[in-house]
């Protein structure tokens, strides 16, 4: 059976490998970024055209946005016009880092435009999109996730529909959060640990044998903080902007923001104090250099 069109909007780190994935597993795809280089990067691999406008993806039955942040999505749909440029029923999946709240009020306005709408947020970062090994967390109802799902599962293996629409982009934020906290927590106790005159490998390697195993001592501490190479390919401004969010959403919720407020406010002070466009994982170097 023929696989529905796809357009992807954002071609960037996670955005390209995750249309070369989808080229991989048969669906058609339409490319678009801001960048008209990055739209030509896969150019010349059967079923990829470059799209020349957002309103060349009026030929999509999916359109995928992987964009930085709420503010550019909702720009690209309702200022750029790619909402009206979309044909009834087609399905738009955001799966960028976007605003719960926000996405709740594009759910709203995109179905009274008739259009469908799944929020499907990733972790996994650079490499796992690479491998298509992403997860993904979807929110909205029933019959737009069950039309997502086959698209998806071209990106990622583990794909967990979590509520009505925005909770993809809630849950996001919260991992984030969690992701975040024990980054800071791993590198002021490796800092510590250097410190007493302890090796940092032979630390690493004890939190991974223990409890303080976390995705930073399995997957960052060797990989991009001890080397200092801090090559992630998620930037340290994303992540501060996550914990925001995450933070925002937990103030609406009316839940306890102690640890959080005090996390975001290192990693602003962080991105502050560290070269534009660090990577996330420089925050071990700051911490190393006193915080």
């Amino acid at each position: 059976m023929k696989k529905p069109v796809v357009g992807i909007i954002g071609l960037g780190q996670m955005g390209l490998p995750m249309a070369g994935n989808l080229l991989a597993a048969g669906h058609p795809v339409l490319g678009l970024d801001a960048l008209p280089a990055q739209a030509q990067a896969l150019a010349g691999q059967e079923g990829y055209r470059a799209a020349g406008d957002l309103a060349a993806m009026a030929a999509a039955q999916a359109v995928i946005l992987m964009l930085p942040n709420s503010d550019i999505v909702d720009d690209v749909l309702w200022n750029q016009g790619l909402a009206a440029a979309l044909p009834a029923g087609t399905l738009v999946i955001d799966m960028s880092s976007s605003n719960p709240t926000r996405t709740h009020v594009n759910a709203e306005r995109l179905e009274q435009a008739g259009l469908a709408f799944v929020d499907a947020p990733v972790s996994g970062g650079v490499k796992r999109a690479r491998e298509g090994k992403l997860a993904i967390m979807m929110g909205g109802p029933d019959d737009a996730v069950a039309r997502a799902r086959p698209v998806l599962e071209a990106l990622g293996t583990t794909l967990v529909h979590v509520g009505g629409a925005g909770s993809g982009h809630a849950i996001k934020a919260l991992n984030n959060y969690i992701s975040a906290s024990g980054l800071l927590a791993v590198s002021e106790a490796m800092a510590a640990a250097q410190r007493f005159g302890i090796d940092p490998h032979v630390a690493n390697q004890v939190f991974n044998a223990s409890s303080g195993k976390n995705s930073a001592t399995e997957q960052k501490v060797e990989q991009f903080m001890l080397s200092g190479t801090y090559a992630s390919g998620f930037a340290l401004a994303l992540m501060r902007k996550d914990l925001e969010t995450a933070l925002g959403f937990m103030a609406q919720m009316r839940t306890p923001t102690a640890f959080a407020s005090c996390c975001v406010d290192i990693w602003r002070d962080a991105e502050a104090s560290l070269p534009a466009r660090s990577d996330h994982t420089t925050i071990y170097r700051y911490v190393q250099e006193g915080g």
